[in-house]
C-alpha cells in the first residue's frame, strides 16, 4: 500500500513550524549563505534528515547539487525516500546513527557543506564534540557546516529566556488553533499507514534507553566548534533562542 508521503511532509513542516516560529526564514537564511559560497551545484550532507524537510528545500533551491541525507529514524527515513523519490537522482539516503563511532564510513567523498535542523540537540555535548571532530576531518578543505537549532538561554540570561519561553508558548497557542498537529499527534497519523507502521517497532527500539540531553546555550555550540578544530565559527543568523551556527574547517 502507498502512502501520502508529500502531504505528511507537509503536515511534518507545519507541525515544526509550531515550535519553531520562524523555520522557514532560518532554512532561508542557511541557503542564502551555501549559495553565496557555491553557486548551485556542491555536495551537502544532511545530518538527522528526518523525513526530508531541509534536503527538499536544497534540491529546490540548487538544481545541481548532490544530496547525502540521514537519519536514524527508519520510519522518518522512509517517508523522505517516498516524499522525495522525483530527486531520486541526486539525493542518497543513508540509515546510520551520527552518535555511533563510524557511521561517517558510508558517507561518499568529502562534502562541502554539512547542514542539520533541529536534530544535533538530541545528543549529549560529550556526543557533539566527537560528531563535530568528525565532521571537521571529513569535509572538504574549507567547507561549512552550519547547524540550524534550539541553543537555549541559561539563568544567566533571565529576561532573554522569558522572552523565548513566552513566543514559543504563543507561536504554538497560535499554530495549534489554526489546526497544526502536535508531535504526538502527526505521529499517529503517520502510523495509519500500514508500511510506515510496519516500522514503528524498529524506530522504538532504535531510540529506546538513549539519554535525554540537558539544552546547550550558544557559548556552549560555539565552544564545542572550537574544540573540535573549526577554524571560524560564529552565529549566521538568531531569532531570540533559535539560531543558525556555522564552522568551518
Amino acid at each position: 500500500m502507498t502512502f501520502p508521503a508529500r502531504e505528511l511532509l507537509a503536515d511534518w513542516d507545519a507541525q515544526q513550524s509550531a515550535y519553531i516560529a520562524h523555520r522557514e526564514a532560518r532554512f532561508t537564511a542557511v541557503l542564502d549563505v551555501l549559495a553565496m559560497l557555491y553557486g548551485d551545484g556542491f555536495h551537502v550532507l544532511d545530518l538527522g534528515c528526518g523525513p526530508g524537510s531541509f534536503s527538499l528545500r536544497l534540491l529546490e533551491r540548487f538544481p545541481n547539487a548532490r544530496i547525502t541525507a540521514v537519519d536514524l529514524d527508519p520510519l522518518l527515513l522512509t517517508l523522505a525516500r517516498h516524499a522525495l523519490v522525483e530527486y531520486r537522482e541526486r539525493i542518497q539516503f543513508i540509515h546510520a546513527d551520527i552518535a555511533a563511532p563510524d557511521w561517517s564510513a558510508a558517507i561518499p567523498g568529502a562534502p562541502q557543506a554539512v547542514v542539520s535542523s533541529t536534530a544535533i540537540h538530541w545528543l549529549l555535548p560529550e556526543q557533539q564534540v566527537v560528531l563535530y571532530r568528525t565532521l571537521a576531518g571529513l569535509l572538504d578543505d574549507g567547507g561549512v557546516l552550519i547547524n540550524a537549532d534550539h541553543q537555549r538561554f541559561t539563568s544567566r540570561h533571565p529576561r532573554q529566556k522569558a522572552l523565548a519561553e513566552q513566543h514559543d508558548h504563543h507561536t504554538q497557542q497560535q499554530a495549534f488553533a489554526q489546526g497544526a498537529l502536535d508531535w504526538d499527534a502527526w505521529f499517529t497519523q503517520a502510523l495509519r499507514w500500514p508500511p510506515l507502521k510496519a516500522l514503528q517497532q524498529a524506530r522504538e527500539q532504535r531510540f529506546s534507553g538513549r539519554p535525554a540531553p540537558f539544552p546547550t546555550s550558544i557559548a556552549v555550540q560555539l565552544a564545542l566548534l572550537d574544540q573540535a578544530g573549526f577554524s571560524e565559527t560564529g552565529t549566521l543568523w538568531q531569532f531570540l533562542d533559535d539560531y543558525a551556527v556555522a564552522g568551518w574547517k
